[in-house]
């Protein structure tokens, strides 16, 4: 998905964006009173933010975990933002006061775009990693085989891994799984 510039530079609180974005026919973006409209996504996207969903959905069966895909939003409440992942895991059974978003989140996935990349490396993971119940962050490239995992040590730190080959398989701690790079990438065939 990728943001284009603010529809206007009036402010615009939370309620509204809230109350619009549940009439809207395009999903839009909140940051702190701007709201940013979000563009369409690829076929390869798609299948990939797919992928992880069927995988995560598994993984998470007979637990307290729900796995989402890009249709809701997760609320960072310390930023007053509003952002759209492509998939996100909550395993918190209080996360359920709101029908359209998230407050704590353990696992969110971005799948890169080039009109992304940025600011899913610098806007987001700062703003992702300020929320307390995320211990996963997923960035995962769609034009060849690269994933990173940000993840938050049980002293609070972040630290990342890197995945560059179809054989690795990524262990994530929310929900407790291991998933395979070749399953996140199947279907996909990259370029030599």
């Amino acid at each position: 998905m990728s943001s284009t510039s603010p529809l206007a530079k009036q402010y615009i609180t939370e309620q509204e964006y809230l109350d619009g974005e549940k009439i809207s026919e395009v999903r839009h973006e909140y940051i702190d009173g701007e709201v940013y409209a979000m563009a369409g996504s690829s076929r390869r996207h798609n299948r990939i933010a797919g992928n992880l969903y069927i995988a995560l959905s598994s993984a998470s069966r007979d637990t307290p975990c729900d796995v989402f895909s890009s249709d809701l939003k997760v609320r960072i409440n310390q930023r007053k933002t509003y952002y759209y992942p492509d998939v996100l895991v909550t395993c918190d059974e209080d996360d359920q006061q709101d029908e359209y978003f998230i407050d704590k989140p353990c696992l969110i996935v971005e799948v890169l775009s080039k009109s992304t990349e940025q600011k899913d490396y610098r806007e987001k993971l700062l703003a992702y990693q300020s929320i307390e119940s995320l211990q996963n962050y997923l960035i995962v490239a769609q034009d060849h085989c690269h994933i990173d995992l940000f993840y938050r040590e049980k002293q609070g730190g972040w630290w990342i891994r890197s995945f560059d080959s179809m054989q690795d398989v990524i262990k994530l701690s929310c929900p407790v799984c291991e998933v395979s790079v070749v399953d996140i990438y199947e279907g996909i065939a990259f370029d030599a």
